[in-house]
């Protein structure tokens, strides 16, 4: 099968004087793919995305191919959706469908609350940026890596699960790819410590745009009990849930959960 390579395109913006880096790959009608706190990947769900669309995947300031250092200009949750708001304006997308997953979902609910207008349709796995009392989300950036593995994944046979749990032969590249994941959890974490409550739910019911909640059935991380929340708060949302998968059902589940999407998105 045909690898879909992805061009990296650095875009200077005025906001924090930041330099963004964002991979664009496939062709088709464009969508926009937020990822998740584990960091920027061109991963097989993404690949199966561009093979039927232009996909824009902004990487997170401070990991991939940015600067590391220029997570420190972003203050608040504020400062990331006007980076991104204006990312989008320099590429010229000014109405797009959104897709994102666990943290890039937060990231994608909380830009469609705040330019509802950009929003053709947006498409959420797993996302975090609401809280429950009774079920609450475990806080990922506590635990060791054997600890995270079985409350991320429920089938750890599916091959995208496999890649990502293979570290580097050579011990010193190993070291250097766990210390990546630490930073990234930082990076990223910044915006969501230290629960990842938002504040989203109160302004939920500014997003207009159809909405589909794909959710893993055995989410260990964020329990399914989520999702009917999600749903529950988004004005025009329908639930998707995917059995005998955790955290990351675009991994496990890779097949379904690419064929409902694109179902979705048209």
């Amino acid at each position: 099968m045909t690898v879909v390579e992805p061009e990296v395109r650095h875009v200077s913006l005025q906001h924090l004087d930041f330099t963004a880096a964002v991979r664009i790959g496939g062709k088709g009608k464009p969508v926009v793919y937020f990822h998740t706190a584990g960091g920027p990947r061109w991963d097989r769900f993404v690949q199966e995305l561009a093979r039927s669309y232009t996909v824009i995947a902004p990487d997170h300031p401070g990991t991939g191919n940015t600067e590391r250092d220029s997570i420190y200009r972003f203050q608040d949750l504020w400062d990331l959706l006007y980076m991104y708001d204006e990312l989008l304006d320099r590429l010229g997308y000014s109405r797009v469908t959104f897709i994102g997953a666990s943290f890039g979902g937060m990231v994608a609910c909380e830009l469609a609350a705040f330019r509802p207008e950009r929003v053709e349709k947006l498409l959420l796995i797993d996302p975090i940026g609401i809280w429950l009392d009774e079920r609450p989300v475990v806080n990922w950036m506590l635990l060791y890596p054997e600890e995270l593995v079985p409350i991320l994944f429920e089938n750890l046979e599916a091959e995208p699960v496999k890649e990502f749990l293979t570290l580097p032969t050579d011990p010193q590249e190993a070291a250097l790819a766990q210390a990546e994941l630490v930073w990234t959890f930082g990076a990223t974490g910044k915006f969501v410590w230290p629960v990842p409550d938002t504040g989203l739910a109160k302004r939920a019911h500014r997003i207009a745009a159809p909405t589909l909640i794909i959710w893993g059935e055995r989410d260990r991380l964020i329990p399914v009990d989520y999702a009917w929340e999600f749903q529950r708060i988004l004005p025009n949302a329908h639930v998707h849930i995917v059995s005998s998968a955790g955290h990351v059902p675009q991994w496990e589940k890779l097949e379904e959960v690419v064929r409902v999407s694109k179902e979705f998105i048209g």
